[in-house]
């Protein structure tokens, strides 16, 4: 619902800050009053086209701003702040500025967003009707979840939304097996050729390492015997390692009978060290015979890793992933040899996921066919009041092809006019005249309102062109209205006005040759006097007063 709003060198405007109530706001004045700036400016806020032909005549920029109660919100606009990471609870203040340069600044509860942002909030908060051509009703692409808001079948279009996404995955994974399997076929005669030269070879994990350290020592097998030998030589020959451990052993068992076994210890370390070097001489003696100097044992090792790194390259993979690679291939023609079978068991669960979905959106369907027959029938028996009595509405639910079916069901809904008897229907914003439109929209939005995504609507000029009894029948159904959405309703029709639970009123002053327009919003005692001023016209008389005096009292009863 809009709270407030301040606008600042608009046109004819200079300085002008509104308070807003919930209920009817009816806006009256002169003609050429300014009443359309105030639209325009309200526009600014909910995303239309900022120009600089705006900028009121002698100042450098304009700016307005607009404070909404967001109340219970539209979901999607609460998704749609917090994509955004835009804070709102309970309020959304939405500013606008433009220079005489054509720059512009927007901020959404002090956070700056762009023009097409700006205007995705603004059809979350405000309708217009009688202005715009293609917003909310009007707009063809709307008419499905308008009627399906107005039916309140959540649990059908649920039902349907996950039965689509059910049927959407089974046909995905059938056209995946189906594709897998033509690659295949495409490459049977290589994946096999592909097989058979991968399991010849039987390649493992690991193997390119160990065959790469048995190639590296094999081309220095004579340096690494040279130096087993060496050292095998020192601790043996030349300088009796174990022979002076021998006698070392001899000499400390003697001390240790003097001194009470006290250097046991040390003879225990030489028992170990002899040991060792016992053991280091067999460990030399015995990889000294094992280092091979088998030249084709060398070339067969090049040769596999040769072989190993080719196919590996070939692949577009590791060596160690060349396992995996065979696995891959195997699994590839197992798929054309046992694939259809598979493909057939993936067929029956496409097919059985269709068949539930179009359950769904059938009931969904009837239930559309149910609710757009309910809703004819309410917006009929408004018309003939709107003096609309020869005009027929008629929502038209009809059924996609199965190309375009999706999770909202495989319906289209469209709003349909007829103005006369032997008129054909047509959409409803290419038939109805500009007066028959709004009128239109009203007998709809009457309907709709307790299922409206929007807290505010605007009707400009709904009343043109009709007076009497026609204008009451359009200010009772504005009225009614406005107890489910907060309406504003710019008027020249004195019965209309007579039904607003606040009234403003747009006044232009020419003062020094400087013309101002500016709103206020009137006592009841004022109220009936710009009332008996619409009824009589320049020269407001007694009998105007009076009669404005029973239309307002009519309205309150």
């Amino acid at each position: 619902m809009l709270d407030f709003l301040s606008i600042r060198n608009v046109v004819l405007i200079d300085k002008l800050d509104l308070d807003f109530k919930s209920g009817l706001s009816v806006l009256t004045g002169e003609t050429g009053a300014g009443k359309s700036i105030l639209l325009d400016s309200l526009g600014l806020v909910l995303g239309s086209r900022a120009e600089t032909s705006l900028i009121r005549q002698g100042e450098d920029k304009l700016s307005v701003m607009a404070t909404f109660h967001m109340g219970k919100a539209n979901p999607e606009l609460k998704s749609l702040l917090d994509e955004y990471e835009i804070e709102a609870e309970d309020e959304l203040q939405i500013k606008r500025s433009l220079n005489r340069d054509g720059k512009g600044k927007i901020f959404v509860n002090d956070q700056a967003i762009s023009a097409k942002l700006l205007k995705e909030i603004g059809k979350y908060l405000v309708e217009v009707h009688g202005q715009f051509d293609n917003q909310g009703l009007l707009n063809p692409a709307n008419h499905l979840d308008i009627l399906d808001a107005y039916g309140n079948y959540k649990n059908l279009l649920d039902n349907t939304k996950q039965a689509f996404a059910n049927y959407k995955s089974a046909k995905s994974a059938r056209l995946q097996a189906e594709e897998n399997i033509t690659k295949a076929k495409t490459d049977e005669e290589n994946l096999r050729h592909w097989v058979e030269e991968l399991q010849k070879l039987d390649p493992h994990p690991g193997e390119e390492e160990e065959l790469s350290k048995k190639r590296l020592e094999m081309m220095n097998a004579e340096k690494i015997i040279s130096g087993l030998n060496y050292a095998y030589g020192a601790l043996s020959e030349g300088a009796d390692v174990q022979g002076a451990i021998r006698s070392a052993q001899s000499a400390m068992d003697k001390v240790n009978t003097l001194v009470d076994g006290k250097y046991q210890s040390i003879i225990d370390m030489l028992d170990q060290a002899l040991i060792d070097i016992s053991e280091v001489l067999n460990e030399l003696e015995e990889n000294s015979q094992n280092v091979s100097l088998n030249q084709q044992e060398l070339e067969n090792i090049e040769e596999r890793l040769y072989a190993l790194r080719g196919l590996a390259r070939k692949h577009n993979v590791t060596v160690d992933e060349l396992e995996g690679t065979l696995q891959n291939f195997q699994s590839q023609l197992a798929s054309i040899e046992h694939g259809e079978e598979g493909l057939n068991q993936l067929r029956l669960l496409e097919e059985k996921a269709k068949l539930e979905y179009v359950k769904a959106a059938q009931e969904l369907s009837s239930a559309r066919q149910a609710t757009a027959l309910e809703l004819d029938r309410k917006v009929m028996a408004e018309l003939p009041p709107l003096k609309m009595e020869k005009a027929k509405f008629i929502t038209l639910v009809d059924k996609l092809t199965e190309a375009q079916w999706g999770e909202k069901g495989f319906n289209t809904v469209a709003f349909s006019v007829a103005t006369n008897p032997n008129s054909p229907q047509g959409p409803l914003n290419k038939i109805a005249s500009g007066g028959e439109l709004a009128r239109f929209m009203l007998a709809l939005k009457v309907n709709l309102a307790q299922s409206s995504s929007v807290g505010t609507m605007i009707f400009d000029e709904v009343d043109a062109g009709v007076g009497g009894a026609t204008a009451q029948a359009v200010g009772e159904r504005l009225s009614r209205l406005a107890k489910d959405v907060q309406v504003m309703v710019v008027t020249h029709s004195p019965q209309v006005a007579a039904q607003g639970d606040n009234h403003f009123k747009v006044e232009k002053k020419t003062i020094d040759n400087i013309t101002t327009t500016s709103v206020r919003e009137l006592s009841l005692e004022e109220k009936s006097e710009e009332i008996a001023r619409m009824l009589a016209g320049e020269v407001i008389t007694d009998a105007a007063r009076a009669a404005a005096k029973v239309l307002i009292h009519k309205a309150a009863d």
